[in-house]
């Protein structure tokens, strides 16, 4: 038990020092206590987990800021029992602003979802590259933050694929520029990540991308990685990529989809069976296409509403030719 504290207040402290402190349910300018006694932190939240620090009987003094961007800083002690009765402070500088937060105890809540239906459309493009490099990124954090037993066997093999480069955001980001994170040495390979390539290519029956991949492990630099990466949005590689997608789809559909109620389910499900009937029509004329949505969190408000998208491929000449209708 007092492992699992101590592990909390690690990622408490990783959020601080990462200039993070975003409480939800909770209005600009709060101060006190909530009803349940209970404030929660964001700790993780993409289309594949939404986890928080749950604070323990806490009490805020100071008033909070919501949406606050600028100078930050935090920090975190064992309090004075004998000044105090709360066991833990949380002291956060907002500029200007400071609050305090006086607790108990630190749980970890965390839920996890089907992401592999999910895909954000934001860069025009190779989307088909673009959606399973987004979701290999917050696979890869659900990884790291978390831990891997929140993964299965088969997630933990793909999360290793973020620090494949000729498929990460060098080549294929998911994001306009100014919305990448950098990962430190974002150019080097590793062993897993090709193995895991590897192991996809022979599945695939991709004999000329097998042999591209051993090249590359012989010989990490940025030209083999460019070659790999053009080969894999070229019609003849169109099956390996077609595989990933499918093992990305299958590793997230151990996972439950976000339950929002019974109106914004049935409006999210009327979008879907539209799209399903268009990829039905498509799949009859042998046109590969496959139906991806955007839908907001249920713990938190985002700017994100409820999407439905068709993404159809077909193959060009040379390259792969994607579309993407919106419902």
């Amino acid at each position: 038990m007092e492992d699992i504290m101590e592990d909390n207040f690690e990622k408490l402290n990783l959020l601080l020092e990462q200039e993070l402190c975003e409480f939800v349910d909770i209005p600009d300018g709060f101060t006190g206590q909530t009803e349940s006694g209970e404030l929660h932190l964001i700790y993780l939240m993409n289309d594949a987990v939404e986890s928080f620090l749950v604070l323990k009987n806490a009490r805020m003094t100071g008033n909070y800021v919501r949406d606050y961007e600028g100078e930050f800083e935090g920090s975190l002690e064992k309090a004075d029992r004998d000044l105090c009765e709360a066991e833990y402070i949380l002291v956060i500088h907002q500029g200007q602003n400071v609050f305090t937060v006086f607790f108990e105890d630190i749980l970890l809540e965390t839920h996890l979802y089907n992401y592999g239906e999910l895909g954000h459309f934001w860069v025009k493009g190779y989307e088909n590259l673009r959606v399973m490099e987004y979701q290999i990124a917050i696979l890869r954090d659900k990884y790291e933050y978390l831990g891997e037993e929140y993964c299965t066997e088969q997630e933990r093999k793909l999360a290793m694929l973020r620090d494949f480069p000729p498929l990460n955001y060098l080549f294929y980001p998911a994001v306009p520029e100014k919305y990448i994170v950098p990962v430190d040495n974002p150019w080097e390979v590793t062993a897993e990540a090709l193995a895991v390539m590897q192991e996809l290519a022979t599945e695939a029956g991709d004999e000329k991308l097998g042999k591209m991949l051993r090249r590359y492990g012989e010989n990490q630099d940025i030209s083999n990685a460019r070659k790999i990466a053009e080969m894999l949005c070229r019609s003849r590689h169109l099956p390996m990529v077609t595989l990933l997608r499918e093992k990305i789809r299958e590793a997230a559909s151990v996972y439950p989809d976000r339950d929002f109620g019974k109106e914004k389910n049935q409006y999210l499900c009327k979008l879907l069976a539209e799209a399903e009937r268009k990829r039905s029509e498509l799949h009859q004329k042998n046109v590969q296409a496959i139906i991806y949505r955007e839908e907001p969190f249920i713990y938190d408000c985002d700017s994100i509403s409820f999407q439905v998208y068709l993404m159809i491929v077909r193959k060009g000449v040379w390259k792969q030719k994607i579309m993407v209708e919106k419902m």
